[in-house]
């Protein structure tokens, strides 16, 4: 960390920037740096403390395959939980002595004359720089925040706080609240909000479908069970994962297979809304899966008490003191709660990354959409690999697994490129391009395309550029071994021919 040059920098330490460092030690690459702008680990399960934070995903399979842990205390853990897992893994494998917390990115740029990232970053208030020969991004596509394009938000005189940056300062009992939007988050923050708030209006543009959340405590035998029986733990996240992978196949390859999770759904409704009016308002009008699946038990029974509202006109416009539908009704409060989710497709992460040509990755992707290849390298910014890149994300099961499997690629990517010296290594954009017209095409009668819907799901063209088409295993196949004949790479400062099959070795360099 003292050199002018490390082996690898890594951005992020969330869930995939922690699973990358611990994999490069225990692999023997221990020349890199961990950089986080945080002042701890966890990412996004650090940023987001707003009351009800948990997890949709079981806890035994939202955690580290090589870190299992038998002290959940809930078959679905919450926020406190996760986050202090997260630090213990990596108090566990001493990564915080290799990561400079409190360290904001604001450039990284590659080099052509070095073949090196420069990468530039402000830590106790000082321009800071490194150089780095390899860069991982593991920044995660929910960390930067997205505040409503409103009018008159700048106006509003009373309290604003965004579900990611809550002010836990701030006294929500007995006030007059409102909560934009109705998603993941907004789905845990109401029904806690809507027990301690004098008056709460829920302001709604689309409805979700929403399954009833089997969340229950652990017993004590049971978690004496997971730490002391062999193989307890892998078998019943096994279950998990095999009982999400059929829910994939009909997101992908038969939405109508999907009929039975539909009716789920509308029992649900049915059994926590007694008025007929708010029942047909909360009954999304897109095929289930369209849009993410969640898991409440308290969301219908919030929206039915009588300090509660929901609130479908849309919103014209906000004023000093309140909030202003399209119908004309204004609704004083004393705070406005955003949850709006966050910058996925134009993250502002995305302008600070320069490849070899001098632009962004923001300017890349507006030209050809947001695309990598195997939602890892993408063609023009070498040595340069993101994790949950495009591509990679879910509707239906853990985003862990997909890390570990990008994981297992970034490990036999360093191994491969390093016992062969080569210090450039970029994917073709053939191969870029390839991969990505196969995903398009696999999508093209996905719910997501069929179902009816908008969603955060598409980039500015219109392209589902977010999420893994089909089974999680079929990626994990994918990623299994890094097929450096995708990729041109320059061995001791020479571009190299291409690579034999599998990348089983590297011809000499033309």
């Amino acid at each position: 960390m003292t050199s002018d040059v490390v082996e690898v920098a890594i951005v992020g330490a969330g869930f995939s920037g922690l699973g990358a460092a611990i994999k490069l030690s225990q692999n023997g690459f221990d020349d890199y740096v961990v950089l986080d702008r945080g002042s701890d680990f966890g990412g996004t399960w650090r940023d987001n403390t707003y009351p009800g934070a948990a997890c949709d995903v079981p806890s035994h399979s939202y955690s580290y395959s090589f870190a299992l842990n038998p002290e959940w205390s809930r078959s679905y853990s919450h926020q406190p939980e996760i986050h202090r897992y997260i630090n213990k893994v990596a108090d566990e494998h001493r990564i915080g002595e290799r990561t400079l917390f409190g360290s904001d990115v604001t450039q990284a740029t590659w080099d052509e004359d070095s073949d090196t990232w420069k990468i530039e970053y402000t830590r106790d208030g000082k321009k800071q720089t490194l150089s780095a020969r390899h860069l991982i991004g593991g920044v995660g596509p929910l960390c930067e925040p997205n505040l409503p394009d409103i009018a008159g938000i700048g106006d509003f005189q009373g309290e604003i706080m965004h579900s990611a940056r809550w002010d836990h300062d701030y006294d929500l009992t007995g006030k007059r609240v409102a909560v934009i939007g109705t998603g993941a988050s907004a789905i845990q923050i109401v029904p806690q909000v809507g027990k301690i708030a004098g008056h709460l209006d829920v302001y709604q543009r689309t409805a979700p479908w929403i399954i009833p959340r089997t969340e229950r405590p652990y017993a004590k035998a049971e978690n004496w069970a997971f730490k002391h029986v062999p193989g307890l733990q892998a078998a019943i996240r096994g279950s998990i994962y095999t009982a999400n992978e059929s829910v994939a196949a009909g997101m992908t390859y038969a939405p109508k297979a999907l009929k039975p999770v539909e009716a789920l759904c509308k029992a649900n409704i049915f059994r926590g809304i007694r008025d007929p009016e708010l029942r047909k308002k909360v009954t999304p009008t897109f095929a289930v899966g369209c849009k993410r699946i969640l898991k409440s038990n308290e969301w219908y029974p919030t929206l039915d008490r009588p300090n509660v509202d929901l609130v479908t006109d849309g919103i014209d416009h906000i004023t000093a003191k309140g909030i202003v539908t399209k119908d004309g009704t204004e609704r004083d409060v004393d705070v406005i709660v955003v949850a709006t989710g966050f910058h996925v497709t134009d993250s502002p992460v995305f302008d600070t990354i320069h490849g070899a040509d001098g632009r962004s990755l923001a300017q890349v992707w507006d030209e050809i959409g947001m695309q990598a290849y195997k939602g890892s390298f993408v063609h023009g910014f070498p040595n340069m690999m993101l994790l949950i890149g495009p591509s990679t994300g879910l509707g239906h099961t853990s985003m862990v697994y997909m890390i570990e499997s990008q994981l297992n690629y970034l490990v036999d990517y360093l191994k491969k490129t390093t016992a062969a010296g080569i210090v450039r290594t970029d994917v073709k954009a053939d191969a870029q391009k390839k991969f990505n017209d196969e995903i398009q095409h696999k999508l093209a009668k996905s719910v997501w395309e069929t179902g009816g819907c908008a969603s955060w799901y598409k980039d500015v063209h219109g392209n589902i550029t977010t999420l893994w088409p089909g089974f999680t295993f079929s990626f994990r196949n994918a990623t299994r071994r890094f097929d450096i004949d995708a990729y041109d790479t320059t061995v001791g400062g020479r571009r190299s021919a291409p690579a034999g099959k599998h990348g089983d070795s590297v011809p000499a360099a033309l």
